[in-house]
């Protein structure tokens, strides 16, 4: 399939692909392309401009300090997931990326651009909302910061106003003490997921439970966060957590799986990911 006529620009800067996109609002940004393309080719898009940033080397860090991990809008998925920096400091990332389609994929894909496509059923915009990341968006009009809470508003709609470009993504690190985990279910390897679960796990000084939040993809129209440090208690009763979870969502069938499956591998799901990560909460305490 071919897609349909666009006009075409590869600006040098980021100034340059505000000034593009300010004269194009509607225009589309071009980084990895490994959604819009086939969005093009299927002709479910048609906008009239293309902005390639692919050229515009500003865009094109990952920077690591001890508050977390900004991810700009070159970053690959490939070079964040491979990163020793970012894994020391925020692992949820690496965790959640190892399940982002096929390894060709990641190579060529961007952190910010799978969070601009907002699509419900991808991983990084659940890391992002669970860990309460941000993205930063610029326009011929200024800067913004958008707190994820506020950034994804529907099935492949995000907050980006027409004009915008999604410069970077902010990744907050983990406290001390704190374990991570990510686990999904997909019909195939590297298909979208059925469900999946991120869920972090912080404990006190006296190695309980002083925190327990998830966030949910594949099962509601935008990322889901629930805290579930009262279901488990103080122990890390991850059975109750998973009930409480299944009673909490509201999935939908579709031609994947009914709401039913959904709702029960949900918390089959849950119950392993918190185990996993209160299980690294252990280790990192005894560091």
């Amino acid at each position: 399939m071919k897609p349909p006529p666009f006009g075409y620009h590869a600006p040098a800067t980021v100034a340059e692909a505000l000034d593009a996109l300010d004269a194009e609002p509607s225009g589309k940004v071009l980084a990895g392309g490994q959604s819009l393309i086939p969005l093009l080719n299927m002709r479910l898009a048609a906008p009239p401009e293309l902005v390639d940033i692919n050229r515009v080397a500003e865009l094109d860090t990952l920077h690591v300090g001890d508050d977390g991990v900004r991810a700009g809008a070159l970053a690959r998925h490939a070079r964040v997931e491979r990163s020793p920096e970012a894994a020391a400091v925020q692992p949820l990332l690496g965790q959640a990326l190892r399940h982002v389609a096929h390894p060709v994929i990641r190579n060529r894909g961007t952190v910010v651009g799978s969070l601009v496509h907002a699509d419900p059923a991808a991983e990084l915009p659940a890391v992002l909302a669970l860990l309460g990341g941000t993205v930063e968006a610029a326009s011929a009009r200024g800067r913004r910061t958008i707190p994820a809470a506020e950034f994804f508003l529907g099935p492949m709609e995000s907050a980006l106003k027409p004009g915008e470009l999604a410069v970077s993504a902010f990744f907050p690190a983990a406290p001390p003490r704190t374990g991570t985990a990510f686990t999904e279910t997909a019909r195939r390897h590297g298909d979208y997921a059925l469900a999946g679960v991120a869920a972090v796990v912080t404990l006190d000084e006296d190695l309980r439970v002083s925190a327990a939040r998830a966030g949910y993809l594949g099962i509601s129209a935008t990322p889901l966060v629930l805290d579930l440090t009262g279901p488990a208690g103080p122990h890390g009763d991850w059975t109750a957590a998973a009930a409480h979870v299944r009673e909490r969502i509201d999935p939908e069938t579709d031609i994947h799986a009914g709401a039913a499956y959904r709702r029960h591998l949900t918390g089959v799901l849950t119950e392993r990911a918190f185990k996993a990560a209160a299980a690294e909460a252990l280790r990192k305490a005894g560091e």
